[in-house]
C-alpha cells in the first residue's frame, strides 16, 4: 500500500498514525524500528510495514472524509465508518506556552533587557520546544550551530524526564501542529501527555527563572479529531436531533452560538462566512475546534491557579489527574535588608561597574540572563561578555538570532527591497541600534511605539474543522505578520547616519550607520516595534496593507522555500449587495476599495520622546490598540473588514495621566450646540492615507505653522468660529497649484456636507451622524482631523528628506572608501 496522495501523506496524518501505532501504554505497541519505517514510508509515499498497515488505512480514511461531510445521525456515522468507530487507541494532544508575557518582557525599563527577555522567549518557543520533537532547525546561516543547540535541549529533556524510555524517542517533528506566538499545540502518544506538558512548563522556568508558563493535555478518540468530543459510549453523545430541539436555550447558545444573531450578522457584515443554519452551527462546533476549545479552557483554569482535581471534576475524561496546580513555580528568597536588582523585584547577585557596562548595573540572576541575551541579540556575536564570565554563573544563553539578521535574510530574497533600503550601502557596515537614542536620532529625538494585533482571528479559527487547517492557518498568519513588518520597514526606512549625537552609554558615535528600528517581538498576529517618529504613520499603514495583501497572495514573498508560501484562502466571499463605503470611510469613500481579506490588523501607535519611560509608553500604546480594535468592530457592521489605526502624539511626558479615553472625553469633546469632537482618530487605512495627503498638501502650500496652531486653538470656540477663521487664513494663501491641492485633499476630500445638494463648506469639520453607534444620544456631532494634522505635522517626512538623507549617507560612504 502506497501513500502518494499529498493530503494523506501530510504531517498531520503521520502524527496521528504515530500516536495510534504507539498505543495507549508507555511501552510502544510495535518496535520503534517499525514505527520509524512507517513514518519514513509515509513521508516518501512508499509501502508501510505490514504490522501497522491497518492503522494507516484508518488514518487515511479519516483524512479522506470530505470537508463538507457531516452525519445527520450517529447511526449514519457508525455505518459509514465502522473501523473508525471501533478504534480504541487514543491520541494525546498538548497545548501550552508562556503566559503573562508582557509582564516578563517589560519588567525592566531598559531596552536591552526588554530585547533580551523577548529574544529568550522566542528561543524557547521556536527552537527549544521544537527540539523536544527532534526538529532540525534549517536556518540559512550556520544550521550546524542550531542543530547543536537542539541536541543540547534533547539531552536536557532526557535527563529530566526519563522513565523507562527517553522522551525524545517518543516525539517526532510531525507531531507539532504549530509552535509560534509563544504557544505550542502538538499531538503526543497518550501515555506521555503529562510528561510533555511538564517538560514545557519546566523549560520556561529553568531558562527564564521568572517567566510564567502553562501546559495542559488530554487524550481523544480517532473520530474526535474530525467530529469533536464524543461520550463514552459514543451512542450517548448529544447530536443534531437534540440540537434542533434545544438550540434556542441560553446555555446551548452560549456553547454553540446564537443562530438568529449569526443570521443577522451575516446579513449586516457581508464579510465573513458565519453559520446561518442549525446544521452549520452544530458542525462548526463539533469538529477539531471543540477539542482545542476544551484544551484552552483547561489552560485558562490551570493558569488561574486551579488544580487538576478541579478540572477533572468538570470532565472525568481528563487524563492528567495527578498534576499539581503549579508544576514548577519560580521561587526566590528575599530579605528586607538585601539590595534589589535593577527592576527592584529580586535580590541582586552581582554589581557590574563601568567600563564593563556603560553604567553601574545591579543584576539578579534572572535579570542577568535577560541582559546577556539582549547583548547577544543585539550584536549577533557568540562571545560571552567579560562581566558575565566573572560572575561564574553557569547558565548558557544558547542560539539567539537578532531580528536584524532575519530582516537581512528577507531582503536577500527580495533584491528590489534590498536596493530600496540599502541603496549603495553594504549590510555589513550597518550596526544594530543599541538603544532608543539611536532610533530617535533619525527623528529629532522622538520615537514611535507601534503595537499591532490581528482582527477576526478568533472568528476565523472557530470555522476551522481539522488540525491540518489549524497548521496552515498558523503558518500563514505567522508569515504574513513577519513579512508585512519587513516590507514596511524596507519601503519606508533607510540606514541612518548618527549626527549631532551625544550619548555616554553608546559605543557608537557620530557618523556611524545604524538600523533605525527595534523589533521587540513578532509572534503569531502580535507585533511590537519601535521606529523613528517621522516614519511611523507610513509604516503602520503599510503593515496593515501588506498583511492583507500577503494573505491574498498579492505580494510575492521572495525566492523562499515552497513551505513558505501562503496556503489558505482568506478572500472574502462577496454577495451581490454592494457595501456602503460612505459608512466606512470619511475620506473620499468613492475611491476606497471594498474589503477583500477576512483577516486584518488593528494598530495602536504612540509618538513620544525617546526618554519616555517604556512601561508608561507600553500602557498608552495598549490603550490605543484597544481603541483601534473597538473602531474595527463598529466598522465591521458597515462591511469594512480591513485595518484600523489609532495614534497619539505626546511631546510631554506629563501630558496624560493614565487613561486616553477619559482624557479625550474631558479635554477634546465640547458639549456645545452642536456637539464638537476635536479629534477624528481612530482611522481606517484608507483614511490614514488621506491624513498623510493633507499634511503633505499643507507643507506644499506653505501654510504658516503659526496659523495651523491658531486654527487649532479656535476649534473649541464653536463650529462657526472655526469655519470663519479657517476660510480667512485659506483665502490669504497664494492662489496656485499648491493651494488647489489643499482644497482638493482637505476640503473636498474630508469636509463635504452630508446632503450632496448642499454646496456649502464645512472645513475644518466633518459631519458624523452616529450611524455606527449603538447609543445615538450624543449624535449628530461634528469632528475634525485638524488637531491630528497639527500634532503630526512635524512627524511626516517629505520625499525630499528621504532623498537628501540617502544621498548624504552614500556620499559619506564613498568618501570613506
Amino acid at each position: 500500500m502506497k501513500t502518494s496522495n499529498m493530503e494523506n501523506s501530510s504531517s498531520v496524518m503521520i502524527a496521528i498514525a504515530w500516536c495510534l501505532a504507539w498505543g495507549n501504554e508507555r511501552k510502544p505497541k510495535f518496535d520503534l524500528a517499525i514505527l520509524q519505517k512507517m513514518r519514513q514510508a509515509l513521508k516518501d509515499g512508499e509501502d508501510v510495514p505490514q504490522e501497522v498497515r491497518l492503522i494507516v488505512e484508518q488514518v487515511q480514511q479519516l483524512q479522506g472524509i470530505d470537508k463538507y461531510y457531516f452525519p445527520k445521525t450517529l447511526d449514519e456515522l457508525k455505518t459509514n465508518y465502522p473501523a473508525l468507530w471501533n478504534q480504541t487507541n487514543r491520541i494525546g494532544l498538548v497545548y501550552g506556552g508562556a503566559t503573562k508575557i508582557k509582564q516578563y518582557v517589560f519588567e525592566s525599563s531598559k531596552i536591552q533587557d526588554i530585547r533580551g527577555a523577548s529574544a529568550l522567549l522566542d528561543r524557547i518557543n521556536l527552537i527549544d520546544l521544537r527540539a523536544f520533537f527532534n526538529y532540525n532547525y534549517e536556518a540559512s546561516h550556520n544550521p550546524n550551530l542550531y542543530n547543536a543547540q537542539c541536541s543540547e535541549v534533547r539531552a536536557w529533556l532526557n535527563e529530566n524526564f526519563y522513565e523507562d524510555i527517553n522522551l525524545s524517542e517518543v516525539l517526532i517533528p510531525e507531531l507539532i501542529i504549530y509552535s509560534t506566538g509563544g504557544k505550542i499545540l502538538a499531538f503526543c502518544p497518550p501515555a506521555f501527555v503529562d510528561d510533555l506538558a511538564n517538560a514545557i512548563e519546566k523549560r520556561y522556568t529553568s531558562e527564564t527563572l521568572t517567566a510564567n508558563s502553562c501546559a495542559v493535555g488530554d487524550t481523544f478518540r480517532l473520530l474526535e479529531i474530525r467530529f469533536g468530543l464524543l461520550r463514552e459510549p459514543i451512542e450517548n453523545t448529544l447530536w443534531l436531533d437534540w440540537y434542533h430541539q434545544k438550540y434556542k436555550e441560553p446555555l446551548v447558545q452560549a456553547y454553540f452560538g446564537n443562530i438568529e444573531n449569526n443570521i443577522e450578522n451575516a446579513k449586516q457584515e457581508r464579510c465573513t462566512n458565519l453559520a446561518i443554519s442549525i446544521e452549520d452551527a452544530f458542525a462548526d462546533r463539533k469538529s477539531f475546534n471543540e477539542i482545542t476549545t476544551k484544551l484552552t479552557i483547561l489552560f485558562n483554569q490551570r493558569r488561574s491557579g486551579y488544580g487538576q482535581d478541579f478540572s477533572s471534576s468538570l470532565n472525568q475524561r481528563c487524563s492528567s489527574h495527578s498534576r499539581p496546580s503549579r508544576r514548577y513555580p519560580p521561587m526566590f528568597e528575599t530579605h528586607p535588608y538585601l539590595m534589589r536588582d535593577g527592576s527592584d523585584r529580586r535580590s541582586l547577585v552581582m554589581i557590574v561597574q563601568p567600563p564593563k557596562l556603560p553604567r553601574e548595573s545591579h543584576f539578579s540572576e534572572a535579570l542577568a540572563r535577560k541582559h546577556l541575551v539582549g547583548n547577544r541579540a543585539k550584536k549577533g556575536s557568540p562571545e560571552i561578555p567579560e562581566w558575565y564570565r566573572e560572575s561564574q554563573l553557569k547558565w548558557e544563553r544558547g542560539i539567539i538570532e537578532s531580528w536584524a539578521n532575519r530582516y537581512n535574510r528577507f531582503l536577500e530574497k527580495n533584491p528590489s527591497l534590498q536596493q530600496k533600503y540599502y541603496a549603495a550601502l553594504k549590510a555589513d557596515d550597518i550596526e544594530i541600534a543599541q538603544n532608543l537614542s539611536h532610533i530617535a536620532n533619525a527623528s529629532k529625538g522622538f520615537v514611535a511605539y507601534i503595537y499591532a494585533d490581528g482582527n477576526n482571528m478568533g472568528g476565523y479559527i472557530q470555522k476551522i474543522r481539522t488540525p491540518q487547517k489549524y497548521q496552515e492557518f498558523s503558518r500563514d498568519v505567522g508569515l504574513a505578520t513577519e513579512y508585512a513588518v519587513y516590507q514596511a520597514l524596507a519601503e519606508n526606512l533607510h540606514p541612518h547616519k548618527l549626527q549631532n549625537f551625544n550619548d555616554e552609554e553608546s559605543t557608537l558615535g557620530n557618523g556611524a550607520l545604524v538600523h533605525p528600528f527595534e523589533i521587540i517581538t513578532i509572534g503569531g498576529d502580535d507585533i511590537i516595534l519601535i521606529v523613528p517618529a517621522n516614519k511611523a504613520l507610513a509604516i503602520a499603514k503599510n503593515i496593515g496593507e501588506k498583511f492583507e495583501e500577503i494573505l491574498l497572495k498579492k505580494v510575492p514573498l521572495g525566492e523562499s522555500a515552497e513551505s513558505e508560501k501562503i496556503i489558505g484562502d482568506y478572500k472574502i466571499k462577496q454577495d451581490n449587495k454592494p457595501v456602503d463605503l460612505k459608512r466606512c470611510h470619511r475620506y473620499k469613500p468613492t475611491e476606497a476599495s471594498p474589503s477583500q481579506c477576512q483577516l486584518s490588523t488593528s494598530i495602536g501607535m504612540l509618538i513620544t520622546a525617546y526618554n519616555t519611560p517604556i512601561y508608561y509608553a507600553k500602557d498608552l500604546t495598549e490603550q490605543l490598540l484597544k481603541s483601534a480594535k473597538d473602531r474595527a468592530k463598529k466598522l465591521k457592521k458597515a462591511g469594512y473588514c480591513s485595518g484600523t489605526v489609532d495614534f497619539l502624539t505626546m511631546k510631554s511626558v506629563t501630558m496624560i495621566s493614565s487613561d486616553i479615553k477619559e482624557f479625550r472625553r474631558q479635554a477634546l469633546i465640547k458639549n456645545l450646540r452642536p456637539k464638537l469632537k476635536l479629534y477624528a482618530a481612530p482611522y481606517t487605512l484608507h483614511e490614514l492615507g488621506g491624513l498623510i495627503s493633507v499634511i503633505e498638501a499643507l507643507k506644499n502650500a506653505k501654510f504658516p505653522k503659526s496659523q495651523l496652531y491658531q486654527i487649532r486653538s479656535l476649534l473649541e470656540r464653536g463650529k462657526q468660529t472655526a469655519i470663519l477663521n479657517y476660510r480667512y487664513f485659506r483665502v490669504r494663501l497664494k492662489q496656485d497649484k499648491q493651494n488647489l491641492d489643499l482644497q482638493e485633499q482637505f476640503e473636498e476630500a474630508w469636509c463635504q456636507p452630508k446632503d450632496s445638494k448642499n454646496k456649502g463648506n464645512l472645513a475644518p469639520w466633518i459631519y458624523d451622524d452616529g450611524a455606527l453607534e449603538y447609543d445615538k444620544s450624543d449624535y449628530p456631532l461634528f469632528e475634525t482631523i485638524w488637531r491630528d494634522v497639527v500634532d503630526l505635522y512635524d512627524f511626516i517626512a517629505s520625499p525630499d528628506d528621504d532623498r537628501d538623507a540617502i544621498e548624504a549617507q552614500t556620499a559619506t560612504t564613498e568618501t570613506e572608501l
